[in-house]
């Protein structure tokens, strides 16, 4: 891919100018104290410029995370090396989500603050949720709108969440990217062995 041209390469930094104001607010005054004609404002944007980069309040605090999102999906549908979808979850988490920055503490307080957040948190999630579970049918052979890879989907999205969370909660805010992928290695292990055990376990059918 190419180097970015120069109209490419100011909208970046107007996104990127917007989101940071915003997100300063947020920390700031709070998420629904904050208006869009304010962050517009301490942006020196128009409210039309705002919502040309994002078309809600709420796709701001998400500013960041569609990428990383879309990575994972990739990856996750696009394996290699014989990964399996755990091992794909695992390592992807440890690279990117294990130890948060700055603005996604921010993020998380936010979305534990505001029920609005937390629905789009969950649609958001859904997406990755959808290429996790045809992950692991594919891993099992079994069609992915079947009832195990969609519940085993579901189940390692909330064990890597609480994993993530009992790092912090046993090592605190400054847990080390070690400590926390340490917990998170218990988690995938956790994973991994009910895996196995699902695929070696055949679908019950249904009887009347």
């Amino acid at each position: 891919m190419g180097e970015l041209g120069l109209r490419e390469r100011k909208k970046l930094r107007t996104r990127e100018a917007i989101a940071t104001v915003a997100l300063d607010l947020f920390a700031e005054r709070g998420y629904q104290q904050t208006t869009v004609a304010e962050i517009a404002e301490a942006a020196e944007v128009s409210k039309g410029t705002l919502f040309a980069y994002f078309p809600s309040q709420e796709e701001i605090v998400f500013a960041d995370t569609s990428p990383l999102r879309d990575q994972l999906c990739h990856e996750l549908r696009h394996r290699s090396n014989g990964l399996s979808a755990v091992d794909t979850l695992r390592a992807f988490v440890a690279d990117h989500m294990i130890t948060p920055g700055p603005r996604e503490a921010l993020r998380e307080r936010l979305i534990a603050e505001n029920e609005q957040l937390r629905v789009h948190y969950r649609a958001r999630l859904a997406e990755v949720e959808d290429a996790l579970a045809e992950a692991i049918a594919a891993d099992l052979g079994e069609p992915a709108d079947g009832p195990r890879p969609r519940f085993a989907a579901a189940a390692a999205l909330s064990a890597i969440s609480i994993a993530k969370a009992q790092a912090r909660s046993v090592h605190g805010a400054t847990a080390s990217r070690t400590q926390a992928v340490a917990v998170l290695d218990q988690a995938a292990a956790f994973l991994e062995g009910g895996l196995a055990a699902i695929g070696a376990t055949p679908a019950r059918r249904r009887t009347a």
